[in-house]
């Protein structure tokens, strides 16, 4: 099957050939058609499978086939988790859309919002926004959701994760009940499952791979390390191995921040990218690591989802997440459309558990090795409380027990 064979109208499908595309991957394939039928979804599937185009192409056409007469009002939102990821989709919009007659443009915090209002009240079809600075303009009477035709809820289990339940519901409060939903999760929880069936009309369920399973053409390996050791560990890994693009996860900005200036000091050339850090400073880190200036992107789970980084070789832990999932999408952004990749974790003694949950999430045992002189310590007395995993206290009903949102997006 190729794009041709998908309902596609020919203004698409020459945006499509412009970015070089020819095959759908199988989340477009299966989504594609369905959405062009209208059809609610509730759509699964690995990250780095092409679900921003199987719910961007469709949702143009749909469009396009009411072009507006007279000032423009907002008739698909795209609800995102995060910036990066809002400015993306945003990206991928406008490519698709280039040979066709509709507006759109993104909003999110971090940033002033006057040139993000005065787009918007020259009129747009297609808002791509995050939760936040969406409800601040809403509050500020900026925009309006009461035309809106089409929502898409992207990464939404990831938005649970970061605090917006209330949020949804108070967006999906102000938009009309008569309306197309789409629903992307990378992983159908008992939480995602509540959602749809509070925002979903009969839905077609779409799940391109097991789930909360890890890509397969990733290389995964755990490295048995010191605590103290960790930071000279992933120097020595990055420079013997002349790795010039590599991704790093830290659990906290603190974190983040230290381990970019011990690399920065050995001449790595380092960014740290996370929530503390502002909108210009995040855009420039990530920027830097696309065209190689940036050699090592020291990033929270803040970057874990929806980064578009081509052919990323390597990812690494350089500590454990201590929610399972999270694991899945940290090492996600690499081996992304066929191309091999590499996840590495660096495993302290207090992270052990941590690793037999994300092993008993994935099903797989993952090879574990020593290097000489960055041995732990075997002297180490495991501490209870440093190993209970968030995971048995993430509240089990959606509609309370969800943690506070850690930042306005």
């Amino acid at each position: 099957m190729n794009f041709d064979d998908l309902g596609l109208m020919p203004s698409l499908l020459k945006a499509v050939r412009q970015k070089g595309y020819e095959v759908p991957s199988p989340i477009q394939e299966k989504a594609i058609p369905l959405i062009l039928k209208g059809r609610d979804i509730l759509a699964s599937a690995q990250t780095g499978t092409g679900k921003t185009a199987g719910f961007t192409l469709p949702l143009l056409q749909r469009l396009s086939a009411n072009e507006p007469k007279g000032k423009r009002n907002i008739r698909a939102l795209i609800l995102t988790p995060t910036r990066e990821l809002a400015a993306q989709i945003y990206d991928n919009v406008l490519e698709y859309s280039t040979h066709i007659n509709l507006r759109s443009t993104v909003i999110f915090g971090g940033v002033n919002q006057r040139p993000q209002v005065a787009t918007l009240r020259q009129g747009v079809d297609i808002l791509i926004a995050t939760p936040g600075r969406l409800l601040d303009l809403v509050n500020q009477r900026v925009l309006f959701l009461d035309n809106v035709e089409i929502l898409v809820l992207d990464e939404a289990d990831r938005m649970l994760d970061m605090g917006f339940k209330r949020d949804i519901d108070k967006i999906m409060s102000l938009i009309p009940t008569k309306r197309q939903n789409l629903l992307f999760s990378a992983t159908f929880s008992k939480e995602i499952k509540f959602l749809a069936r509070d925002i979903l009309t009969n839905p077609e369920m779409i799940n391109v791979s097991p789930e909360n399973t890890t890509v397969e053409a990733i290389v995964q390996k755990a490295y048995r390390v010191d605590k103290n050791k960790k930071p000279g560990l992933i120097i020595k890994l990055i420079k013997d191995g002349g790795w010039s693009q590599v991704l790093v996860f830290t659990r906290t900005k603190h974190g983040a921040n230290n381990l970019c200036k011990k690399m920065i000091k050995v001449n790595i050339q380092a960014a740290a990218i996370h929530g503390n850090k502002s909108q210009g400073a995040r855009t420039k880190a990530l920027a830097g690591f696309k065209n190689g200036t940036v050699e090592v992107l020291v990033a929270t789970d803040i970057a874990a989802r929806g980064l578009d980084i081509p052919l990323l070789p390597h990812v690494i832990n350089f500590e454990l997440p201590n929610i399972p999932e999270d694991y899945i999408h940290r090492i996600g952004r690499t081996g992304r459309a066929g191309a091999k990749g590499e996840a590495l974790s660096l495993v302290c003694g207090e992270e052990n558990n941590y690793l037999r949950d994300i092993e008993k999430l994935i099903g797989n045992r993952i090879e574990t090795t020593t290097v000489e002189g960055f041995e732990p310590d075997p002297n180490f007395i495991p501490n209870d409380n440093n190993q209970k995993s968030r995971t048995k206290h993430r509240p089990r009903n959606p509609n309370k027990g969800y943690p506070r949102r850690r930042n306005r997006n």
